[in-house]
């Protein structure tokens, strides 16, 4: 073992939102109500450490609901779905459990107000991400969709129309924050929803990597690479001048990272767990003398309740 040691300061916060909590737990439950199999329409959080721990315990996840037989409870991910999926389960009869993060359907909500007052929507997102799929699906009427400046540029609307945004969740205020004052720029009516409704978790993570960067020459993020809230933790890192990666656990650590560094800066995205940054301490101290240390930051306190479905699902000696 190398003898020189690294200092290693954790980010605060770090890793689990309650939205992703919200979502496991409501799997977990569902499984000790009625027993395996449990279905889930899509990952349940972007981690794949997650959801092999669900598939162990009985967890089957499929991409459509014509992948679930009949009768059996299906869990939503925390990402959200259209009305397209909520109408094809109540279709087919399914024992449905929503976890789609409150955030977002708070998201949902939004648009659909700003839809009904007569304003074109505009949505901040990644297309193709799962929540930007589901908001898509969830608001009647058309919606635009933009990830940048020159999107912006590009929308086919005349300046003078009344229009109102709203964003994916996992992109923070200073994601969002050069496409909402294009739209300003471009639009002489814009609306959208104040910093207070954004999620809260994204930004808190966001601004625990910039202030983490101040102390250490090497970030580390764990999480997975589809997840979008982990990538963009890691070109944080890369934005403020240090070198970042992204990493599922202890077992990704390459040793030569390490060399010639005395300060780590080590993160994790809302959908990994906790076990995960401990592998990466414990494999980083198989090469290293370590010092740990917390950053001060933002403790959350946020908890969601579990869908209300959970008690109405038949219990396990109930089930058929």
């Amino acid at each position: 073992m190398n003898a020189q040691p690294i200092r290693l300061i954790l980010a605060q916060p770090r890793g689990f939102c309650a939205g992703v909590v919200r979502a496991i737990d409501t799997v977990d439950r569902a499984l000790e109500r009625v027993g395996a199999p449990v279905y889930v329409r899509h990952e349940i959080v972007h981690n794949r450490h997650v959801v092999d721990t669900l598939k162990a315990k009985g967890a089957i996840f499929v991409e459509e609901l014509d992948e679930v037989p009949t009768g059996a409870a299906t869990v939503f991910s925390a990402h959200g779905v259209s009305r397209a999926v909520q109408q094809a389960a109540v279709d087919r009869g399914l024992p449905v459990l929503d976890a789609t993060c409150p955030l977002v359907s708070k998201v949902h909500a939004q648009g659909r107000r700003y839809v009904a007052s007569g304003r074109h929507l505009v949505l901040i997102g990644h297309a193709g991400h799962p929540e930007v799929e589901g908001t898509l699906g969830q608001i009647d009427g058309p919606i635009h969709l933009v990830a940048t400046v020159e999107d912006v540029a590009a929308l086919d609307l005349p300046d003078s129309e009344p229009v109102a945004y709203i964003t994916q969740t996992t992109l923070s205020v200073d994601d969002t924050r050069n496409v909402i004052d294009a739209l300003k720029e471009r639009f002489s009516d814009v609306t959208g929803p104040g910093t207070a409704d954004i999620c809260y978790a994204t930004q808190n993570r966001q601004n625990a990597v910039r202030d983490l960067c101040q102390q250490a020459e090497l970030l580390l993020v764990v999480g997975s690479p589809n997840s979008s809230n982990s990538n963009r933790l890691r070109e944080i890192g890369d934005e403020m001048g240090r070198t970042a990666y992204l990493v599922a656990d202890g077992a990704a650590i390459d040793p030569a990272w390490l060399e010639g560094i005395q300060t780590i800066g080590l993160t994790a995205g809302a959908s990994a767990p906790e076990e995960l940054v401990q592998s990466v301490i414990d494999a980083i101290r198989a090469i290293h003398d370590v010092t740990v240390e917390t950053l001060d930051g933002i403790e959350e306190k946020l908890q969601f309740r579990l869908p209300p479905a959970l008690n109405r699902l038949p219990p396990r000696n109930q089930a058929a």
